[in-house]
């Protein structure tokens, strides 16, 4: 019996040593495989450390794969930063390399891709150089989670995404490049255990697919900014587990929210900026009863009606609530909101309310991170204000607040104030005189649109965009130099005088936005640029600035936009600023007094210059003959100074050009037929040069198919009007437009979305007149002061979308059409100064938009039509036409009352215009009773309706 529990305890002695030595054993032994330490080594070496690509890092980002090294024995991989292992298997599982700061491209090459047992990989924050995702990574099978959020990748996202089968959660978002030439369907259609899908601003263009709504998981759904369209699938909306759906920003895409039942687990719903509510304008009843939202966006829709008082009674665990820019209405109680005591964002600004408040500084209330109050017509500023010592944002802007800005907004305990908008009100200033306005932390301030007087009030130096555009400031402190944060200075419309401050030449490094516009500086531009400037706009223009622009401007080499129009600058047009700044994309010197040539340089240029405004200068010569291909020249104004030459067939190389304005030259040319194969020219302006010649036509399709405005006049054209160009100006066909917007060059890549207005002088109604905006659906057709002869063609008729018509002073001859009746959109038409015979047509009468209307001066017979417009003419606009009678004119149709003519052309079964009703029953009359007495009656009815003769006879 001893022997055997002696040998029962040896045995267990001998289990419980091999599985401590095992255990031993497998705690010296690393975990790590050596072609896995291999791989994640090479991954290391595809990429370099960057600090500086990165511009705002997280604080807590660190370069994670700076500790991988077998340096000092550190052999073992899964100790290493961002790497977790399997504890079995020692196979590497996760990755976490976010915010490391990688820099570099990556394929499909990568080793990355060799780590088949990778369950969950993070890349994000990361900089990839925009390379595609690599198709690689449908190696990964195992994957279950896959974030490569704000990591700088672009192009297609590979199919091989999809092969994921086992992801839970994808997140590809703040990837603003990436794109998928398939749909959405295609790529998420094997994701079945889906709970996080993060998609936003990739391009879809695609409809969501209903089998979005069987993923009974899915817990989260992103898909803002996709370029979605079709209907949304409404039983998503219903999902068991849905906490985050945030569809905003595709305006195409619609649907309608579902009954909403207590016990929706819905945290966070944005549906702004989408179609959603269209057809039903209010906001839904039953999104009251979601009470667990913590985060509703319904802002930039259409909704209308009353926001009730009782809707938000149960949604007290609300953080976030935005209803602005909607058309809500009515009186609206504030102190609902007060109720919320989690609410830190409340933005309502730019509805139609009446916002109440019966609150005060002593109350209980919730404190406010953000608040959005603009446009809720407020007369004061709301006394609990006093107590929000939370406040970063706040938003007072198009109210109706008066008077001084009260003391305690600008207390010590508005640290936190980071954006203040006052614009839009009846501000005239601040309370207590202040030399640096107290906001500490200010970052942002707006009082554009007020009644500032004095000077200018001097924000802290953090501050960094600064808009008081549209006051009566007078004076503008040198203590703005001192503003060393600053980044975006407005100042234009107000009173400012005097000099320019040295300073605004030589600002800081920070400036990029310099805007100046309609004050009353004079003096000369500063001499000193920055050479490290970062300015990409100035805007000096429309002061009273002198002398030439300083050649140090162009060490502003990040230049895109400069204005100095309407000044008295000098001196030789600045050939440097276009052949050196690099950036330039917006140049208008308009209305100074330049002189010399303009430098060859100008139509070579490769850079993105896009609006090229010289008007109203003295620069001579000849045009640049070269025009390079590709440029991007939109907008090109060279009227008002004395070119002369020919128009450079090279500008045919302007593909991307809309807008051609070479009026009030001496150009000698003939017509640039070859402009015609530009596809988006809308305005072209040859007005008062020397052009001359016929205008023939050529076999070249779609010629000038979107030209809104067209002016020829005062030049030597002669020959036929060109009936074959009218075949094809297409755009004169349209007829009205969805929406009234202005012909307009938008700044490519100015973030603050400067637009160049199409400025036009034109004669229209019988004035010449300045347009300085330009409405897109206008049409306008001036080939007046030429010597074009021969008829009208009948295909002006079909123009239906004009609105001015000159054919003045030229010699053309025949009728006037009828079938000018059709262009009832038409406002003007001017035919004096011609040829012309024949009756006005009764069809004219018809177009009651009509408000000028000149025939003078032609050879027109007959009487006056009668009947709407025509009520409303002045007898000069029938003046010189000897055979014209009836009302506006002193001369009368006979003692009769006159019927119209028939239109042109004649119809037999029409009655005559005679009032005895002659016609053929004089003709069997002449012949029933003889020779004699019928051309006596003949003689009598030539003589008293010859243009009636004519009309019949002539034409037979």
């Amino acid at each position: 019996m001893d022997t055997y529990l002696y040998r029962s305890k040896l045995f267990l002695l001998s289990i419980l040593f091999l599985v401590l030595l095992t255990a031993s054993l497998s705690s010296l032994q690393p975990l790590c495989h050596d072609d896995e330490r291999s791989t994640l080594l090479q991954f290391k070496d595809s990429f370099i450390l960057n600090k500086s690509a990165f511009v705002s890092a997280y604080p807590s980002a660190y370069p994670k794969v700076a500790s991988w090294s077998l340096e000092g024995g550190n052999s073992d991989c899964c100790s290493w930063d961002g790497v977790d292992c399997n504890e079995d298997t020692g196979h590497v599982i996760g990755l976490d390399l976010s915010s490391s700061f990688l820099y570099g491209s990556i394929n499909s090459n990568n080793s990355l891709f060799h780590l088949l047992q990778l369950q969950r990989l993070n890349l994000a924050d990361n900089h990839f150089n925009d390379s595609q995702i690599p198709f690689g990574i449908g190696n990964l099978l195992r994957l279950t989670y896959l974030n490569l959020s704000y990591s700088v990748f672009s192009g297609k996202i590979p199919l091989e995404l999809s092969h994921l089968n086992k992801l839970s959660s994808i997140d590809l978002s703040l990837n603003y490049g990436l794109y998928t030439l398939s749909d959405l369907r295609s790529l998420v259609q094997n994701f079945t255990t889906l709970e996080e899908l993060l998609l936003p601003n990739i391009n879809f263009s695609s409809s969501i697919p209903e089998s979005l709504a069987n993923l009974s998981s899915l817990a989260t759904l992103d898909l803002e900014y996709c370029e979605l369209h079709g209907e949304f699938p409404t039983r998503i909306f219903q999902l068991p587990n849905l906490r985050d759906l945030k569809i905003r920003g595709n305006p195409n895409l619609t649907g309608h929210l579902p009954e909403f039942h207590l016990g929706n687990p819905l945290k966070v719903l944005s549906i702004t900026q989408t179609s959603f509510f269209d057809s039903v304008r209010s906001i839904p009843l039953s999104l009251s009863n979601l009470t667990q939202l913590t985060y509703l966006d319904l802002s930039r829709n259409t909704l209308t009606g009353h926001i009730s008082s009782s809707f938000f009674a149960n949604l007290t665990q609300l953080t976030f609530l935005d209803l602005s820019y909607n058309k809500l209405g009515g009186t609206l109680e504030f102190d609902m909101f007060l109720k919320i005591k989690s609410l830190s964002v409340l933005r309502l600004s730019s509805n139609n309310l009446t916002l109440l408040t019966k609150a005060n500084s002593n109350d209980t209330l919730p404190q406010f991170h953000t608040l959005g109050l603009g446009s809720c017509k407020l007369r004061k500023f709301p006394d609990f204000l006093r107590s929000q010592n939370k406040l970063s944002w706040l938003d007072l802007g198009g109210n109706n607040l008066e008077g001084l800005v009260p003391r305690w907004m600008y207390n010590a305990s508005r640290e936190s104030l980071h954006t203040i908008i006052l614009s839009n009100n009846f501000l005239i200033g601040f309370e207590q005189s202040l030399v640096v306005l107290p906001w500490s932390n200010l970052t942002s301030l707006s009082l554009d649109n007020n009644r500032l007087q004095g000077s200018l009030p001097i924000p802290p130096p953090s501050i960094r965009v600064y808009q008081v555009q549209r006051n009566l400031i007078r004076e503008m402190s040198p203590l703005i130099c001192n503003l060393s944060s600053l980044y975006y200075l407005d100042l234009s419309y107000n009173n400012l005088s005097g000099m320019l401050h040295p300073c605004l030449g030589n600002f800081s490094s920070h400036l990029s936005v310099l805007q100046l516009r309609s004050n009353n500086f004079r003096g000369t531009i500063p001499k000193t640029w920055a050479k490290r400037s970062r300015l990409s706009k100035i805007d000096l223009s429309e002061n009273q600035l002198q002398g030439q622009l300083p050649r140090s401007m162009a060490n502003c080499m990040m230049l895109e936009y400069l204005n100095v129009s309407n000044n008295q600058i000098n001196g030789a047009f600045p050939s440097w600023l276009v052949c050196n700044l690099s950036s330039l994309e917006v140049l208008d010197l308009s209305y100074n007094n330049l002189s010399g040539k303009l430098h060859p340089c100008l139509g070579n240029l490769s850079s993105p210059l896009s609006v090229l405004q010289l008007r109203s200068n003295n620069i001579r010569g000849t045009i640049p003959k070269t025009w390079a291909m590709g440029n991007n020249l939109t907008m090109i104004d060279l009227s008002q100074n004395q070119f002369q030459g020919q128009l450079p067939r090279s500008m045919a190389n302007c593909l991307m050009l809309e807008y051609l304005h070479v009026g009030n030259n001496q150009i000698i040319d003939t017509f640039p037929f070859w402009l015609g194969t530009l596809s988006r020219l809308k305005v072209l302006v040859l007005r008062s040069n020397a052009f001359q010649g016929s205008i023939k036509s050529f076999e070249i399709n779609d010629t000038f198919t979107e030209l809104h405005i067209i002016d020829l006049s005062r030049n030597n054209f002669s020959g036929n009007l060109p009936t074959e160009y009218f075949r094809h100006w297409n755009a004169m066909n349209v007829v009205g437009a969805n929406e009234l917007k202005y012909m307009e060059v938008n700044s490519r890549r100015d973030g603050f979305g400067s637009s160049i207005q199409c400025t036009i002088t034109i004669t229209n109604k019988g004035t010449t007149l300045k347009y300085e905006k330009i409405l897109d659906v206008f049409r306008v057709i001036d080939l007046s002061g030429n010597r074009f002869d021969g008829d009208i063609p009948e295909l002006v008729g079909s123009l239906k979308g004009l609105h001015s018509l000159n054919l003045s002073n030229n010699a053309l001859t025949g009728y006037i059409l009828p079938s000018l009746g059709n262009l009832t959109n038409l406002e003007s038409m001017d035919l004096s100064q011609n040829k012309l015979f024949g009756e006005i047509p009764a069809q004219l009468t018809q177009l009651f938009s009509l408000e000028y209307f000149n025939v003078s001066n032609n050879r027109l017979t007959g009487a006056i039509p009668r009947g709407s417009q025509f009520y409303t003419f002045q007898s000069n606009s029938f003046g010189g036409n000897p055979g014209l009678c009836g009302s506006p004119l002193s001369k009368k149709c006979g003692d009769f009352n006159y019927t119209p003519t028939p239109p042109y052309p004649f119809e037999e079964n029409q009655s005559s215009s005679s009032p005895f009703e002659f016609g053929w029953k004089v003709v069997a009359i002449g012949y029933g009773c003889g020779f004699v007495i019928g051309v006596v009656i003949g003689k009598i009815v030539i003589t008293r309706k010859y243009g009636w003769f004519v009309k019949i006879f002539g034409k037979m």
